[in-house]
């Protein structure tokens, strides 16, 4: 069966729904405020992690019924050090919303699909894993749905609010789970610590973070996944090691090696670019950095503590270019431009002003400017990253997930890319794309031989890929 082609015509049963509450919680419930960042920057969106995890050829004593239950033991004692993830957003007494810490639980559904696993259509992931296997999170933080497959393979999905965490929190959490699964000592224990991210007095920012953000009230026009006139949709590739280290090779130079990120991100800049045309030729590109090493730069007892800060700590600067520029110069002058991208927000500095400043825009919440507005002068792209982050570690007891990812449609108008390792260890990345669908065409079309539909039989795949065409 062509990996195009994969069967996208299964049913979800759902079996059971339950809470699962915190397996120890305080008599008195209690308040846990967003941050400045949380309240300020961050659209009200939920984002998905999953993890596929196939059925050993022999040996594997496990049940689905068994696996559920560790499953749910564990996920009550997660809650313990992760109490605000049991709690849900409320109103305030000034009417600001606030984490109401109260052990409301989360929603944790059990399902059965009536289809192999491995012909699970995980490239196309609006048509499969957005509308059958991710938990829509309805109330409080987080909801988690664990499939079962015919084959017996399993897939365990987690939607979190993005108002009160990221990306590292969220991978943070479940890392954490699986340990807990495991009977393992916690690798790092979660601060909800908000002091950490105070004010300074007086404050003080640069007048630039006035361009990165707007306020929410001038933006109107969000963008729904999947209804009427919205061009995007979700892929999800394979990018083999082989490939992402050529394209590193290619973007850097004698004198100056970029990060594989970098290069990556300079790579699919200039292919969207050439949906430039004459009336929209600015391309704009952002990066998402994390701030949790940067704001306690040369304080090693606060970078330590920040390291396990659990909610948004992140910056989006963005870069403009011409589109001429970007199709014209090499590979290694659009890697130059991304560099200074992200190198404008790689300091203390940066983030303690960001901080001022969400401080001081606090009554009126604000969205990242490329997210709200990134394609109205031409093709824009948002590049995050959890390559750092062992997701391949959440495991539970049965063996290493196969395959991790994310389901992010969020809405925004630029495109969203977002790679993690591949668990298989070899370099591979998995690599997620909300993109407007007319550059997804012109990635297939020029790079189609490096970008592969990601499949789970990939994992058994070890032939040498192409490679890179070098007139990029």
């Amino acid at each position: 069966m062509d990996m195009h082609t994969k069967r996208r015509d299964f049913m979800v049963t759902v079996s059971k729904k339950e809470v699962v509450v915190a397996a120890e919680f305080p008599n008195q419930e209690h308040w846990l405020p967003l941050s400045n960042l949380d309240m300020c920057l961050v659209p009200p969106l939920d984002f998905t992690l999953y993890f596929c995890y196939t059925k050993p050829t022999c040996g594997d004593n496990w049940t689905f019924v068994s696996k559920v239950k560790v499953l749910k033991k564990a996920l009550a004692k997660a809650l313990v050090p992760y109490y605000a993830l049991a709690g849900e957003i409320v109103p305030n007494s000034v009417g600001e919303p606030e984490i109401l810490c109260n052990n409301r639980g989360v929603d944790f559904i059990e399902g059965f699909a009536d289809i192999e696993l491995q012909n699970l259509n995980l490239y196309r992931a609006d048509e499969t894993i957005g509308c059958k296997l991710v938990p829509k999170k309805k109330n409080g933080m987080l909801a988690v749905q664990v499939t079962e497959f015919k084959c017996g393979g399993l897939m365990v999905a987690c939607t979190f609010g993005h108002k009160i965490m990221d990306g590292y929190s969220a991978s943070m959490f479940v890392i954490s789970w699986a340990e807990i699964a495991q009977s393992k000592p916690l690798s790092s224990l979660p601060t909800f610590c908000r002091s950490l991210l105070n004010p300074r007095i007086p404050g003080s920012f640069d007048s630039s973070l006035e361009n990165l953000y707007i306020p929410i009230t001038s933006f109107h026009s969000i963008k729904e996944p999947n209804l009427g006139g919205n061009n995007f949709v979700s892929r999800t590739y394979i990018v083999k090691a082989n490939i992402i280290n050529q394209i590193q090779s290619l973007a850097s130079t004698n004198e100056c090696k970029r990060t594989k990120v970098e290069c990556f991100s300079a790579f699919l800049w200039k292919i969207i670019a050439k949906r430039g045309t004459a009336d929209k030729n600015i391309s704009k590109l952002g990066l998402l950095v994390d701030g949790r090493t940067r704001i306690g730069s040369g304080d090693e007892e606060k970078t330590k503590i920040l390291a396990s800060y659990f909610g948004n700590l992140w910056s989006l600067p963005y870069g403009s270019k011409t589109v001429d520029d970007l199709i014209d110069k090499p590979l290694s002058w659009v890697a130059n431009e991304v560099h200074g991208i992200g190198e404008s927000a790689m300091t203390s500095e940066h983030f303690l002003g960001l901080l001022d400043w969400a401080a001081a825009h606090r009554s009126v919440p604000s969205l990242p400017k490329i997210y709200a507005y990134g394609s109205r002068e031409g093709p824009a792209l948002v590049v995050s990253s959890l390559l750092r982050l062992p997701l391949s570690k959440v495991q539970f007891g049965w063996g290493r997930p196969t395959c991790v990812s994310c389901y992010f449609p969020w809405g925004g108008d630029a495109g969203y890319v977002l790679p993690i390792q591949s668990p298989s260890g070899n370099g591979d990345w998995v690599v997620y794309m909300y993109i407007l669908k007319e550059e997804l065409e012109l990635i297939e079309r020029e790079a189609g031989h490096m970008f592969r539909p990601l499949t789970l039989g990939y994992f058994n795949e070890f032939e040498q890929e192409p490679l890179v065409r070098s007139k990029m």
